[in-house]
Formats: C-alpha cells, structure tokens, sequence
C-alpha cells in the first residue's frame, strides 16, 4: 500500500503599496512578513518527506518555495498550470476609484458570479490544478510533494477534491497565507485532507491580494 501526500502551500504576504489587486501582474514579491511568512511555512514542512518541489511561475510563488526546497536539497520545478486565475478587475483597488463596482464598465463582467463572469471560470482552474496536483502525486509517489500556488486555485482543488459546489463566498475560503493544505492519498486514492496555519502569528496587520487588512 502506497501513501503520498501532495501539500498545497499558497504564498506569503505581497510587497503592495499601491494596495491593488495584482493578479497575473509580474514583479510583485513577497513582502518582508512574506518572507518570514515563507520561512514559518518552511519549517512547517522541515520533517516531511519531500521529493517534489513546483511552484506557479509568479515571482510571490517561487520566492515563497525557495526556503522549501533549499530545506530539502531540491530544485523547484516551475509549472504553468498552478498560476493564480485571471480578473478583470487586475490593476485596480477593488471598491475604490476606478475599481469601485458602481462603475457601469464593470457591470459586464458582473452578470455571471456562478461562472464569474469576471475572470477565469472556476471549471478551467479546477481542471488545470487537479492535473498539476496529479502529476505531482505520480512525481512524489510514496513521499511528499509540496505544490506552491495561489489562494483561489487552491481553494478551487479542495473544493473539487471534497466534492463540493465550486460556488462560494470568497469571505468563507479556509486559506490564509502560506497556509498548507495537505492531499493525503493511499494507493492514488484520496484518503483524507488536513490544514494548517505554520504564519497564523503573522497575520495580524498583513494585507491579503485585494489591498485589505487581513484582521
């Protein structure tokens, strides 16, 4: 009987001034909590079985699996198919100014919240991070993989791999920051899901993708 676990790291906190929603955007780093964030996150990890490090191409992602591989003598391995999901609200302060949505050049992308209508539907990301998270098992078999990705796309997986509705409050994701969500499979079968929180200390004051206070 063979175990594997695939974990699911989001990133730390990001270096946002301008307290915009960055999205695809390149550049953007992780903060200096980010990295200390990276770092708990890091040491959470320390004692596992870790074979197999990927990562979103985003700078924010690799930064945040670089103390994760270093910890485990491993190279990251860079997959296009965990990157953070598309929006078109990319580039603005959600709520405010030209991101405020009363404004009518908004009201397009906003008929549709079941798709949504503003950015990458939920089922395109389902699809490409079931497959990343598949791969990642077969890479990792019998140890551990560490897959480092985005809040949404993480969240879209668990969703997906518990069988729930991809619908959801955004206010109700169970995925703070350089939180680790772990995929806990016997003989390629999922078996069970476990979460935890290693820069819960951290979040006090940091600021989330969209420019808001996390507490």
């Amino acid at each position: 009987m063979s175990t594997t676990t695939v974990h699911l790291v989001r990133h730390g906190e990001v270096h946002n001034p301008g307290k915009i929603l960055y999205g695809l955007l390149p550049g953007f780093r992780l903060s200096e909590r980010g990295t200390r964030m990276a770092r708990l996150a890091a040491d959470h990890l320390a004692t596992a079985d870790v074979t197999h490090v990927v990562a979103s191409p985003l700078l924010r992602a690799q930064q945040t699996a670089a103390p994760i591989a270093q910890a485990h003598g491993l190279e990251i391995e860079t997959d296009q198919r965990l990157i953070e999901s598309g929006n078109h609200f990319e580039g603005l302060r959600v709520g405010h100014g030209e991101g405020s949505l009363a404004n009518p050049r908004h009201w397009p992308y906003l008929v549709n919240p079941l798709r949504p209508s503003w950015g990458e539907a939920y089922r395109s990301q389902e699809a490409r991070m079931v497959a990343a998270v598949r791969d990642a098992r077969i890479a990792a078999e019998g140890h551990e993989a560490v897959i480092v990705s985005h809040q949404l796309p993480i969240w879209i997986t668990r969703l997906s791999a518990e069988r729930r509705p991809l619908v959801h409050d955004p206010r109700r994701r169970q995925c703070g920051l350089c939180s680790v969500t772990s995929l806990h499979f016997v003989d390629g079968h999922l078996a069970d899901i476990s979460y935890a929180e290693p820069a819960a200390a951290l979040y006090p004051g940091a600021v989330d993708a969209t420019g808001g206070k996390l507490t």
